[in-house]
Order: structure tokens, then C-alpha cells, then sequence
């Protein structure tokens, strides 16, 4: 469940790297500049996402514009390592039918295979029968092959090779807590590529849930390198802060000033906390006062840990549910 949960949430962040990492051909096709357009809503019309057995499949359909005009469906499958599925070139063919019959919309079908075993590679689904024949076969990345190019991924700019070094060292890690600490260590270091802020995010969160350790470890963990990554962590604080509220002042008006301090406060709080931070937010849209605001903005700098945030929001979205806001 927290799997498939993860490859959802980093595939809606970062959809042109999964493309340029994974699937090269389909990226160098796509105009970008025109943007994508996720279509969740008419693939939940049609696919449950979990089938009767309870196995987990990420399903994502998209819709891509080509560089040579025109637009074109990219549904995406992604294999929940875990288990091995028999029928899953025909679960692909009769997802890719089923949309193409209820939106009559022709679907370019991918997958991407996260299980443990070497030799499954099905991608073909065929029928062949008294002169009759059906030929269904689809693109298939499976992240095992990867295990020999280790040191390609390592040099890879790519948040795609990390997540897929996550994937790789979380196979090879099982039982071993101590191991898997030392390699989701490195792994949380690799932040220092030079990747953007949205990329740094996305990963550990990715990371964090992929490569789960207890909970004493994780927490190990954070202290452990929250020293070395509090000088880029200030830097991209600086960063949020300044777009945030420059985004205010170009509106020129108290409500923008004041929307660019809630955006800064969000940017903090998932850099500092990521998802658990972001989870204090509907906290701060009960504070409308400006100055309130920029005292939460400031403590967010200082805090050290989300029951501090949390402590901090509460003391302001408290006040000024039994003051009113200010005048």
C-alpha cells in the first residue's frame, strides 16, 4: 500500500524525469513547453485500483502533447514489487482496450516492473485461433537490470536513478536494518546534485517510505544528518521565502503580501517536515493577520522538530480563533 502510494506521488511530481530516465524515446517526442495533463478522474471511471485478489498496481494515464503537433494518450503501468502476476500483459491489453472504448482514445501503454524476479518479462498478449490473431505487445523497463549499472546511476543527474538505487538497495537490505540505515544514509546525501527544490522533496519522501526502517532508526537518521544538510536546507528556505514573497508584492496588494507569506510558510514546512509538515498547513489558513504570519514564518526557521511547528501554528491559529482577526 505504501508503495504504490509512493510511485503515485512521485510520478505526479516528476513525470518529464520518470519519461527522460525510464522511457528516453517516449521524452524526446513530447513537447513539454505545451505541458501534460494528468486524466485520473476517466481511469478511475473504468479501472478499479486494486483488484480482487488485493495485489497493487500503479495505473497513471496522461495526456501528452508531440512535438510534431497533435496530442496523444500514455498510460502508465507500474508493478508493485511483491508479487508476480501471470496476467498481466492481459490486464494491460484489457485497461488499454477499455479506455480506448469508452473515450475513444488510442493508448501508447508502458510499464515498469518492480519485482524481485529476474526471468518475468511478459509483455505480450496474444490470440491466435482458427485464422484469427491479436497481437498486443507494450514496453517494459524492469528495474532489476539495473542492479549491474550501478555506477551509471550514481553519476546520473536523473531523480529516477536514485529512486530506482532506493529500489534496488531496498531489495538487497531486507532483514538488515543496520545495512539498510548506512545505504538510505547515502542515499539522502545524494541530495547534493544540484537538484531543484520540487526534486529534493519528492525524493525523500520517496526514499523515506520505499526504504522503511523502524521508526528509533529513522529518527537516528534525522539527527544524524539533519547537521550536514541544514546549509543547503537555509539555502532553499532563503529561495522559498524570497519567491513567496515576491510573488505578494508584485500583486501590489495586502491579500497577495499575505497569500506569498502562506506560500513561503507551506515551502518550509514541507522542506523542513515534507508531507508531515505540510499536514500543519490547514492550521495556518485560520491565521489571516500579516504579522501573525511573518511571526510563523520566522519560528518555522528555528523549529526543530514538527511538534515545535505544530506548537508554534496552534499558538497563533488559537489566538485569533477566540480574538477574531485583528484590525
Amino acid at each position: 500500500m505504501k508503495q504504490d502510494s509512493s510511485w503515485r506521488k512521485i510520478l505526479d511530481k516528476l513525470l518529464p524525469e520518470f519519461l527522460e530516465f525510464y522511457f528516453p524515446e517516449i521524452h524526446r517526442a513530447i513537447d513539454f513547453a505545451k505541458g501534460f495533463e494528468f486524466l485520473d478522474k476517466e481511469l478511475q471511471k473504468i479501472l478499479p485500483r486494486e483488484d480482487d485478489a488485493g495485489k497493487r498496481v500503479v495505473d497513471k494515464l496522461v495526456k501528452i502533447f508531440l512535438r510534431g503537433g497533435g496530442e496523444k494518450w500514455l498510460l502508465i503501468h507500474i508493478e508493485i514489487q511483491g508479487y508476480l502476476d501471470v496476467d498481466f500483459p492481459k490486464r494491460v491489453y484489457h485497461c488499454n482496450y477499455r479506455i480506448f472504448d469508452r473515450f475513444g482514445e488510442k493508448v501508447i501503454s508502458v510499464a515498469l516492473l518492480t519485482d524481485d524476479d529476474p526471468k518475468f518479462r511478459d509483455n505480450i498478449y496474444e490470440i491466435s485461433q482458427w485464422g484469427f490473431w491479436l497481437h498486443f505487445e507494450f514496453p517494459i523497463v524492469k528495474l532489476l537490470d539495473y542492479q549491474h549499472k550501478w555506477d551509471d546511476l550514481e553519476r546520473n543527474p536523473n531523480p529516477f536513478a536514485i529512486a530506482t538505487m532506493t529500489f534496488l538497495k531496498t531489495l538487497g537490505t531486507q532483514g538488515s536494518d543496520q545495512e539498510r540505515y548506512q545505504w538510505k544514509h547515502f542515499l539522502l546525501e545524494l541530495y547534493r546534485k544540484g537538484m531543484s527544490r520540487e526534486m529534493i522533496v519528492a525524493l525523500y519522501e520517496f526514499i523515506s517510505v520505499i526504504m522503511a526502517l523502524p521508526q528509533i532508526k529513522d529518527e537516528e537518521l534525522i539527527e544524524e544528518i539533519k547537521q550536514t544538510t541544514e546549509e543547503m536546507q537555509m539555502s532553499l528556505l532563503i529561495t522559498a521565502e524570497r519567491v513567496g514573497i515576491k510573488k505578494g508584492i508584485k500583486q501590489g496588494l495586502e491579500q497577495g503580501l499575505e497569500q506569498g507569506l502562506r506560500q513561503t510558510i507551506s515551502d518550509i514546512l514541507e522542506i523542513k517536515f515534507g508531507v508531515v509538515g505540510l499536514e500543519l498547513f490547514e492550521h495556518v489558513e485560520q491565521v489571516t493577520d500579516i504579522a501573525d504570519l511573518q511571526k510563523i514564518r520566522a519560528g518555522l526557521k528555528q523549529a526543530r522538530s514538527v511538534a515545535e511547528a505544530e506548537a508554534l501554528i496552534r499558538t497563533y491559529a488559537e489566538e485569533q480563533s477566540e480574538n477574531g482577526p485583528r484590525n
